[in-house]
């Protein structure tokens, strides 16, 4: 949520930012709600003063026929603050209504676009693998050696699910293995920050298995509820799925204030995804590719406000560190206005080469939102000068499990059908060379 100060000096710069995210939101609207809303929180607070005056009046004077009168006059005025608090509450839920409507402001080098087609490819790494056959997507490979069961899981929860079983499973536990051995390492982001020449501390990152549950105000606080149809909802329990660990990870310090000795805070967050796909029908059928239930490693970071854009390039550069581990080609792209989450002010995806496909598919994305889920969330940091303020958040994957078995599948698949297991996860797979 912006700051309705902002919106009021900046009307322009809000409307336009909301026009290229493609969202529409009343900002003059908004503005004459906040002057009435000003005006009547004014009178009601006046008339209340009134009443504590003449409360006062009352209990000082011995006049029994001016108190009644005293007592009377209170009491009309008590029933015109009912009305105007009533009047208030009206005001304040379309305030608030269109104020959540109201996206982030985006960072000055994001490109302007209408959707993904505005997307700028700002650099790339490896060197994509050259097959002497033709190369098999990651479904007719993982059928092939038994890894992969879409039939019987279809028949089991329905379309969109399967059964990963065997090497592919364990190699699934070597990469969440390989992530937290990583990101709990301090030696490892050390040589990140120097190799990238990022500003931030070399902190590590907490693991954290979060809830896969979420109530629907903490999840409209992190402002990523809509599109409420993708989203499964528990009616009994009037709880949602989470769709991404960080949906539970972002309001992990919702209404405290930490100390600026504590920051930068990063958690390494494991969970299952949950995703209905909708509009997304006869799209990515076949694999793993688009899953109603999925699982991923997200990271979630808590920094000091001048420091936000650099700590979301140090999550960059984690990400990049992970995908030339494991020696696949990838692209980094800056998102453009039109394909930007509500929350972002700024998007970087990732995008790996998948050679079966013969096309790049995204696996990462790092979205930095400064104070806009911090202010929704009242997630502050009180400042070595006794100031608070709010924090800056960032997110950003380490591992969409699926997605990177899959680019392991494609990337590293052999003529006899067998996989080459990337050199630094062997170690968590017995040492072998080759599964299948």
């Amino acid at each position: 949520m912006l700051d309705i100060k902002f919106i009021k000096e900046n009307k322009e710069i809000v409307a336009l930012g909301a026009k290229k995210k493609k969202i529409e939101v009343d900002i003059d609207r908004l503005l004459a709600l906040d002057d009435e809303r000003l005006k009547v929180l004014k009178e009601v607070e006046d008339l209340r003063s009134e009443v504590n005056r003449v409360s006062n009046d009352i209990a000082r004077d011995q006049d029994p026929a001016l108190k009644i009168q005293l007592i009377e006059e209170m009491r009309a005025v008590k029933e015109d603050i009912k009305a105007k608090e009533e009047n208030l509450k009206t005001i304040m839920e379309e305030w608030q209504m269109i104020m959540l409507q109201i996206p982030n402001v985006t960072s000055p080098d994001v490109p302007e676009g209408p959707d993904e087609s505005g997307n700028v490819v700002i650099r790339s790494w490896g060197e994509k693998p050259i097959f002497d056959f033709t190369p098999k997507e990651h479904y007719e490979i993982g059928e092939a050696l038994g890894f992969l069961d879409n039939q019987t899981a279809s028949e089991v929860a329905g379309s969109r699910f399967t059964y990963i079983k065997g090497d592919l499973a364990l190699m699934q536990f070597a990469l969440i293995n390989f992530v937290f051995d990583t990101l709990t390492n301090q030696s490892i982001l050390e040589e990140i920050i120097k190799e990238k020449n990022i500003n931030v501390k070399a902190k590590t990152f907490i693991p954290v298995v979060p809830p896969f549950m979420v109530k629907p105000n903490v999840y409209l606080k992190m402002a990523r509820l809509d599109p409420k149809e993708d989203k499964y909802h528990l009616e009994v329990d009037d709880m949602y799925l989470v769709g991404s660990a960080e949906h539970t990870l972002g309001p992990i310090h919702m209404n405290q204030t930490l100390n600026e000795s504590e920051m930068p805070i990063r958690y390494i967050g494991y969970s299952p995804a949950f995703r209905r796909e909708a509009g997304s029908y006869g799209k990515d059928t076949k694999g793993i590719l688009r899953m109603h239930q999925f699982e991923k490693m997200e990271m979630e970071t808590f920094c000091l406000p001048e420091n936000s854009i650099q700590e979301q390039e140090f999550l960059v550069g984690i990400q990049e560190y992970f995908l030339q581990k494991l020696k696949l080609p990838y692209e980094v792209m800056l998102i453009c206005t039109g394909d930007m989450g509500k929350p972002d002010f700024r998007q970087i995806d990732i995008n790996t080469w998948m050679p079966g496909q013969n096309t790049y598919r995204e696996t990462h994305t790092a979205d930095l939102m400064t104070s806009f889920q911090s202010r929704r969330l009242n997630t502050k940091v009180k400042r070595s000068d006794g100031k608070t303020e709010l924090v800056h958040m960032n997110d950003a994957t380490i591992c969409a499990i699926g997605r990177t078995l899959i680019a392991i599948l494609e990337n590293y698949q052999q003529a006899d059908g067998r996989v080459k297991i990337p050199e630094v996860l062997r170690p968590y797979m017995g040492g072998r060379e080759f599964i299948g």
